[in-house]
């Protein structure tokens, strides 16, 4: 079994990517910022190491002695963080991981992207080709990421596989918990009709999917969208909540353009100074933009089989969320 490095381990994805693969035999080296949260990486076997994937240093000894790089480390959405961080781990650290990779011998670099690149997907499904319109500091440095990994891997003869996962959830992550929680709590208020995709990708699909971009000699140069077998609308997700929690189906729809408005004033006044704002465009685009992707390259390819349906995963994700009392 091979050496894999997976930078972020840390994180939601990062973690079950790095468990998934010390159980299936690998050695496993996992990149954190910080030791605090890592006992079950460790009791699973995997080496961590601390530190900053923006430091040189640190990414060529990360990569010594490594087959496969799974790039997941990522600056998230946050308000208060400014954008050159994001350009800097987003974009510009892929770029160092490769050329460490290649001068140290390294076979393959997965590289995890977002969907998020094509923005409001306005003619679904969206496959790898459809066009791109970043929406977001995030989205946008993610796409840089990508053309940067792109030029580094032909500039230094490194395999390159890119992955664009869906919106991820599982046991574990607490992206969704607001949703989640809102509902379960019989306070979610819909904003506009409901009626945008919402193709959301459980965790161990994702991870297999990933695994697979590694490890299949198709994947070198390509670029896969892994996503969940099926596309909900967001409003059939909510429904699928508020059935699995055995609550009411919330009914309250609002329009979105006040809160649009609202968001875009708190980020004005809250954002130079790092404060988190109580309501931002983001939020209100998450009412708005259509998810809905085409997994049929990634099937084809690598064999990629995404497995728990929406109902499973928002079983599985909510019975999580109660057992830690996050429902409260």
């Amino acid at each position: 079994m091979s050496t894999v490095l997976v930078t972020g381990a840390g994180g939601f994805t990062g973690a079950h990517l790095a468990r998934t693969l010390a159980e299936r035999g690998h050695r496993v080296r996992g990149l954190v910022r910080r030791t605090e949260g890592t006992e079950a990486l460790r009791a699973a076997g995997v080496e961590i190491m601390v530190g900053d994937i923006r430091d040189r240093a640190v990414v060529e000894r990360a990569v010594s002695g490594v087959s496969v790089v799974q790039n997941v480390a990522a600056v998230f959405r946050r308000a208060n963080v400014f954008a050159s961080e994001y350009r800097a781990v987003n974009a510009e650290a892929p770029v160092a991981l490769i050329e460490a990779g290649a001068a140290a011998g390294v076979e393959r670099v997965v590289h995890c992207s977002t969907v998020g690149v094509h923005g409001d997907v306005k003619h679904p499904p969206a496959d790898e080709d459809a066009p791109l319109d970043p929406g977001d500091v995030y989205q946008q440095t993610k796409l840089l990421g990508e053309e940067r990994a792109r030029e580094a891997a032909e500039r230094t003869g490194m395999a390159l596989t890119i992955v664009r996962p869906g919106p991820i959830y599982g046991p574990g992550d607490t992206r969704l918990l607001k949703l989640f929680r809102s509902v379960a709590r019989r306070r979610f208020v819909m904003l506009g009709s409901g009626e945008i995709f919402f193709q959301l990708t459980y965790i161990d699909d994702l991870v297999d999917g990933m695994i697979r971009a590694g490890e299949c000699p198709a994947a070198v140069g390509r670029t896969y969208i892994l996503a969940g077998s099926d596309t909900p609308t967001l409003g059939a997700i909510v429904r699928m909540i508020a059935e699995e929690a055995k609550v009411p189906v919330p009914k309250l729809r609002l329009p979105t353009w006040p809160f649009w408005l609202a968001g875009a004033l708190c980020e004005l006044v809250c954002v130079p100074f790092k404060i988190e704002p109580p309501i931002f465009r983001r939020r209100v685009a998450f009412f708005t933009k259509s998810r809905s992707f085409d997994t049929a390259r990634a099937r084809a390819e690598i064999g990629y089989e995404p497995k728990v349906g929406a109902r499973e995963g928002i079983r599985r994700t909510l019975a999580w969320y109660r057992e830690q009392g996050l429902l409260d």
